[in-house]
């Protein structure tokens, strides 16, 4: 097998060419889920390079979320949560990570009732200066956080949402039970973004690193806007799968 060659004439760092090494590595699925990757004093070996360097890459891709040290045990490639299975049932975040399995908790790190501006009425369908409900939450899995949810919810649709714990049931969970109505369906836009200072924070994730923006306009059964927000998953962090059948 033949061994890359570093080459500081690049104005790459070394460390950062063994997190290119070890992270093609993995994309290429050379290293799948869930598998140890080589031990240091291996990559070492392997690499021609100081431990201190092959730390500095290794933690790097921990930073990212591709890897997970267990002590005693080593380095392993991580399972990226599946936060959302797209198909035709229109679930919530929670919901959905609920149908898989997946353990999670949330914590509200921001709630407040404002007025709407334009573009907040136009979406939510209020009156200029009418009250809406903001929140934040933050989503955790094995005490990481995963994801960042941004809420405009509609009080006129759902008097009381403000009133309610967020921590302990689904948004969709309150508006139903709130607003008489079920849940209709939504209108979803993906995009690949900078996560920025804000949302790096709660996601304790670089500023400057990609993150998957999901904006989404979610509506009761009667068409009636009841959430406008943006959900935000760390690259590497979370997935979304898709089951397709063709139609001839």
């Amino acid at each position: 097998m033949s061994m890359p060659k570093f080459d500081k004439s690049t104005g790459e760092l070394y460390y950062e060419q063994v997190s290119d090494y070890v992270r093609e590595k993995i994309y290429s699925k050379e290293w799948g889920i869930d598998e140890a990757i080589p031990s240091e004093h291996e990559l070492m070996d392997m690499l021609d390079l100081s431990r201190g360097t092959v730390q500095k890459g290794i933690r790097q891709l921990v930073d990212e979320g591709l890897l997970v040290q267990q002590r005693g045990r080593g380095t392993f490639v991580v399972q990226p949560v599946m936060a959302r299975p797209s198909s035709n049932r229109l679930l919530s975040f929670g919901e959905s990570m609920s149908d898989q399995g997946v353990i999670f908790e949330t914590k509200v790190v921001h709630k407040e009732v404002k007025p709407a501006d334009t573009v907040c009425a136009e979406n939510l369908q209020i009156e200029v200066g009418e009250l809406y409900l903001y929140i934040c939450r933050v989503r955790y899995v094995r005490q990481r956080p995963v994801m960042f949810i941004e809420s405009h919810i509609n009080l006129t649709a759902c008097p009381g949402m403000d009133k309610q714990d967020f921590s302990t049931m689904p948004l969709f969970a309150f508006a139903e039970r709130l607003s008489g109505h079920s849940i209709g369906k939504s209108e979803i836009v993906y995009s690949a973004r900078v996560v920025g200072k804000k949302r790096g924070r709660y996601l304790e994730y670089d500023e400057h690193a990609p993150a998957l923006e999901i904006d989404q306009l979610v509506r009761l059964d009667d068409g009636t806007p009841f959430e406008w927000g943006s959900v935000w998953l760390p690259a590497n962090r979370c997935v979304i799968s898709s089951e397709m059948k063709r139609t001839v």
